[in-house]
């Protein structure tokens, strides 16, 4: 790769469109716009509007470029669609030296895409998760497949994500294990909610034990969701002396599915979608975790909260084999049956909520710099690969 003329900064360009992306992306921007070699032109496609802007307040981020992509009921051929067209004009007219792309999103797919239309190298952050489904979770495994095809910097964030990507035949100097950096935004989330004096949720105050729950995933539409709300009030129905708090996504698909079978029963509280910071105060208080998400699997571990996924498959091996999540699946049966088995197996409880989070060590931007300067020549020490065996518990 090559270094700008005349020892100008280097100038990168994040490229992200959705919530959780600007989360994982929000700590790598700042620590590479908080030094003068670099030169920092984020840009957000807005694939997701509102949750999208929760995130850019919470962590202060400024957008040199917002697309604006998003429409109601788009689908995913429109929006690809759309992020080509709009994704082309910007980068043929910005040509940065490196776009810096997040996950398995669609913005992520077609940043990839035009980068490489315009010969301009591609990092990838949070690369080499696989499900080895191409379905599951849909579009999101072949989405972070083909950017993998097209990325020339895959920063892994562990050692099983960088095995993938050996075995997919990915050069070994081309692979940074660097920890997620989903960490380092819930280490500098909490700093910020302590300096403010906030340890309690604000959006919800039920004063008894909850269950946090959030699904959205479209391979859980229909008879699935259905299925997992009605696993949910027979939990509910079996543990009295349990809440339900779940923070409802804003598509239509999922909100009309969950507030017709949930909506207005004792103990349920369905919620807006919340700031990332709301959601942090709710994951810390909660006693258990069901989720569709990929980032509450990294993110409630490392709160000691032990997570079941609403999933029949997980990118995220790691915390099975850790034994921070387990695998709930979608069959109403099965879902009920294991969240009970653990509100009911203290000892159970206990061993999942004391387990070492395997995702990061708070240093996972600070690595993805480094790598960064490495790979343009501007640093001779290639950074030291994260190790969870050595960070603190």
């Amino acid at each position: 790769m090559h270094v700008p003329p005349h020892g100008g900064p280097l100038h990168i360009m994040p490229i992200f469109g959705t919530r959780p992306e600007a989360v994982k992306m929000a700590p790598v921007i700042k620590a590479l716009a908080g030094d003068a070699r670099f030169k920092v032109s984020t840009v957000v496609t807005a694939q997701h509007r509102e949750m999208l802007d929760q995130v850019m307040k919470v962590f202060s981020l400024k957008s040199s470029h917002d697309l604006g992509l998003m429409r109601d009921g788009q689908s995913l051929a429109d929006l690809t669609a759309r992020s080509v067209v709009a994704l082309d004009a910007l980068l043929q007219h910005e040509r940065p030296h490196l776009v810096l792309v997040h996950g398995d999103t669609t913005t992520t797919f077609t940043a990839g895409l035009v980068s490489f239309y315009h010969h301009i190298p591609v990092g990838h952050v949070e690369a080499g998760l696989r499900t080895h489904d191409r379905h599951q979770p849909f579009p999101e495994e072949m989405n972070r497949k083909l950017v993998g095809c097209l990325a020339d910097l895959h920063f892994a964030p562990t050692k099983a994500a960088a095995d993938n990507l050996a075995e997919e035949g990915v050069a070994a100097e081309r692979i940074f294990i660097t920890g997620n950096s989903v960490i380092d935004a819930l280490n500098q989330c909490l700093a910020s909610l302590k300096a403010q004096g906030i340890t309690a949720p604000r959006s919800v105050a039920t004063g008894r034990p909850y269950l946090l729950v959030t699904v959205h995933r479209r391979e859980n539409w229909g008879d699935k969701l259905s299925g997992i709300c009605r696993a949910l009030l027979r939990v509910l129905a079996s543990h009295p002396e349990l809440d339900l708090i779940m923070p409802v996504h804003l598509n239509p698909i999922v909100r009309d599915t969950v507030h017709s079978i949930l909506g207005g029963r004792f103990g349920v509280h369905l919620l807006p979608p919340v700031d990332y910071d709301e959601m942090v105060l709710l994951m810390s208080g909660a006693y258990l975790v069901l989720t569709d998400s990929g980032g509450l699997q990294e993110e409630a571990p490392a709160l000691g909260r032990p997570v079941l996924v609403l999933r029949n498959a997980t990118e995220r091996p790691e915390a099975l084999a850790a034994g921070t999540v387990k695998l709930a699946g979608t069959d109403e049966e099965g879902i009920y049956a294991l969240t009970c088995g653990i509100l009911e197996n203290k000892a159970e409880y206990c061993r999942m909520a004391g387990a070492v989070n395997p995702y990061g060590d708070g240093r996972a931007a600070a690595r993805i710099k480094a790598a960064v300067l490495y790979s343009f020549g501007l640093d001779s020490l290639r950074p030291e690969p994260f190790d969870p065996g050595n960070t603190p518990v």
